[in-house]
């Protein structure tokens, strides 16, 4: 009985000093700065060029802005305010902010900030690794998304009618400082533009047409105050879905002892485009698909999947849905699954679903070299599906939940020397939980990351989650289930043997 009593009590051991790890580690992070009611960025700055580029080719905005910046100061200065609309500032995804000479040295550090009382600006402080020296500039790469930032104009239309989008901007970047010279740069997906705003702010045609590019500028506004507005809208054909997850809740389940990588996603879609003036027709629908006609209704979703990607599904909210169609990627290839909704989702439907499969777990767990007991996972932070017209997230919840026993998690996203659609840290809400399933003691770790304001160049974004996971730790399970059916065997046994006779007295 001592090997059995030894066993008995270095597991309850190991319960007691996991269950303590966990919560000790079960807090939520996430950063906002608090300026004071009246505050200005203070006048440290100036812009000596600014460029900004606008893409609207998807079912969303996405700008990039290359500044030059100086500082017109007589002390060093390491903070820089981004300078948003209110109206404009939750909407703002993905934000990142480099050296455009340096980008290989990383993005810098993004702050949001939350003002006391109501305004008509919101900011994002931006702090740089060093500080930028009197007279001295550096050349800041700022990129970002803007959902919902598209309004369909008609907002109803026929079931074969063309879609067309507004887009609305100042042709001044509401920056927080003084720009000397501004341009913007518009591309839009296709050369049918209608309707445009002109100006007279510069001499000659104002915009400048090119193909598909429009350009407004250059502006002299060395003597325009910062915050100035010059409202523009722009008008265009866009026959594709504006599609939107309202949500999307992505579980990863790491299984050391069936070597099994699960994912599961849930989905929340909606389409943002043009609504239907009509009640839907069958017919039409048909006769467009033969045609092959562009349409604003989603039709499909293609999902690229990792190489060696096994046992797909596709649920909805009624069932199953048998209406698509795999093919696994061959060797390093990714495989495809085509999915294809119960009924087209025009703008106004919505549509909610699952899908689910496995990998092996070896493609993307490896132990670390410093001791036998830590692991390194390595996963994509969003996947979901690949198409033209692009997703926008509004809520990503990521859960990664780790095998039972796991402790001292870490995690970080890797970056690379281009955006890869993902918000700084402080913008990215972390949490431990526990997560019990399916003859669990203590539960499973779980960590919980949620990000609001994503768009589909997140995919395939890379997430690293370190831990510690010990001999012991994996033999929980199997200990606990001995020891059940040791007790429930044990229980047997005695019960057989007591006496329940009558007997004379």
């Amino acid at each position: 009985m001592r090997p059995l009593a030894t066993v008995v009590t270095a597991f309850c051991g190991l319960v007691l000093s996991s269950s303590s790890i966990v919560s000790a580690h079960s807090t939520s992070t996430s950063s906002k700065a608090v300026p004071p009611a009246d505050f200005k960025p203070p006048q440290v700055f100036k812009n000596a060029n600014l460029v900004r580029n606008t893409n609207l080719e998807k079912g969303y905005a996405r700008e990039t802005i290359n500044v030059v910046v100086e500082n017109v100061d007589k002390q060093p200065q390491s903070e820089y305010y981004l300078s948003f609309p209110s109206d404009v500032f939750d909407r703002v995804g993905g934000l990142e902010v480099r050296n455009k000479k340096e980008a290989e040295k990383g993005r810098f550090d993004v702050e949001a900030t939350e003002l006391a009382s109501p305004s008509d600006f919101q900011y994002f402080l931006v702090r740089f690794p060093e500080p930028l020296a009197p007279s001295s500039q550096l050349t800041l790469g700022i990129s970002y998304s803007l959902l919902n930032s598209l309004q369909p104009r008609p907002a109803a239309i026929e079931q074969t009618d063309r879609q067309f989008l507004t887009y609305s901007f100042s042709a001044y970047v509401p920056s927080a400082y003084q720009t000397v010279t501004q341009k913007t740069k518009v591309k839009f997906g296709s050369t049918n533009v209608p309707d445009y705003t002109t100006t007279d702010l510069k001499s000659g045609a104002d915009p400048e047409r090119q193909g598909s590019i429009y350009t407004y500028g250059p502006y002299d506004t060395a003597k325009v105050a910062p915050g100035t507005s010059y409202p523009i809208t722009v008008r265009y054909e866009f026959t594709k879905p504006v599609i939107t997850a309202s949500l999307l809740e992505r579980d990863l389940e790491v299984s050391h002892w069936g070597g099994n990588l699960a994912t599961e996603e849930r989905y929340w879609l909606h389409n943002n485009g043009s609504k239907l003036l009509n009640q839907f027709s069958r017919v039409d629908w048909t006769v467009s698909n033969y045609q092959q006609a562009p349409s604003s209704a989603v039709r499909e979703l293609k999902y690229p999947l990792k190489p060696g990607s096994v046992d797909p599904y596709f649920i909805d909210d009624i069932g199953n849905v048998s209406t698509s169609r795999y093919r696994p990627g061959l060797r390093n290839r990714d495989g495809n699954l085509d999915l294809k909704p119960r009924f087209p989702i025009f703008g106004g439907w919505n549509y909610s679903f699952r899908i689910g499969w496995n990998n092996d777990l070896s493609r993307f767990l490896r132990q670390a070299a410093s001791t036998t007991d830590s692991y390194v996972l390595k996963v994509p932070f969003l996947e979901g599906p690949k198409m033209d017209e692009g997703i926008q997230y509004e809520k990503v919840v990521l859960r990664v939940v780790l095998p039972e026993g796991a402790r001292n998690v870490r995690y970080e996203t890797l970056e690379s020397t281009s955006s890869n659609g993902l918000p700084g840290a402080s913008q990215i809400q972390s949490s431990l939980s526990t997560h019990k399933t399916f003859m669990d003691t203590i539960g499973r770790t779980t960590l919980t990351l949620t990000v609001d304001g994503l768009t589909d160049e997140a995919r395939d974004s890379q997430l690293l989650v370190t831990y510690d996971y010990s001999f012991w730790d994996g033999m929980r399970k199997p200990i606990t289930f001995t020891l059940g059916l040791f007790s429930v065997f044990a229980a047997a046994w005695a019960i057989t043997n007591i006496d329940v006779s009558i007997k004379k007295r």
